[in-house]
């Protein structure tokens, strides 16, 4: 036998089909980091909009926290007056916090967003409570990531820590 029966013939493809071949191999490419910065834009949009209650629940520390006392509740929000703890903070008559963070007639301990009269609740519950947003943007993005990316197992870990969050979060109002 000789050398030149054992080799195999490559057969060159036309220059249409390796057109056609790069096309797509450019699509997937751009579906792939489109897919990408969709995730990446849902979970940035889940914290930018936490951030917004999760600072005064976490971070301020001795300026105005206290005591709101609710005493009323209607549509999203429930109001009660508001007893400072310590620091320069002064009592206010009413204050308004969101429904899910209080029942009427507790207790809850609050901070007041500098010059308004919108309370966050503080501790555990409102710490977890103003992470609410991030754990929906978790679970979205797990489908993208899941669907457009076929990162199945990154999926499964996001999707099960969105729904972490959220179950701690209710379970602790």
């Amino acid at each position: 036998m000789s050398p030149s029966s054992t080799r195999t013939r490559s057969v060159r493809r036309s220059r249409t089909r390796r057109v056609g071949e790069s096309a797509i191999g450019v699509l997937l490419v751009a579906r792939t980091g489109l897919m990408g910065l969709l995730a990446l834009l849902l979970l940035v949009a889940g914290v930018w909009t936490s951030w917004q209650t999760a600072q005064y629940a976490m971070l301020v520390k001795a300026r105005g926290r206290g005591m709101m006392t609710v005493s009323a509740c209607a549509g999203e929000r429930c109001t009660g007056p508001y007893v400072p703890s310590a620091g320069e903070g002064r009592r206010l008559a009413k204050v308004s916090v969101a429904e899910a963070a209080a029942d009427k007639g507790a207790r809850v301990e609050v901070t007041v967003k500098p010059g308004t009269t919108q309370a966050v609740r503080t501790g555990a519950a409102g710490v977890l409570h103003a992470w609410v947003p991030f754990a929906g943007s978790l679970l979205l993005a797990a489908l993208v990531v899941a669907g457009g990316l076929r990162l199945r197992r990154t999926a499964w870990v996001m999707g099960l820590l969105g729904a972490v969050l959220l179950g701690a979060a209710f379970a602790a109002l």
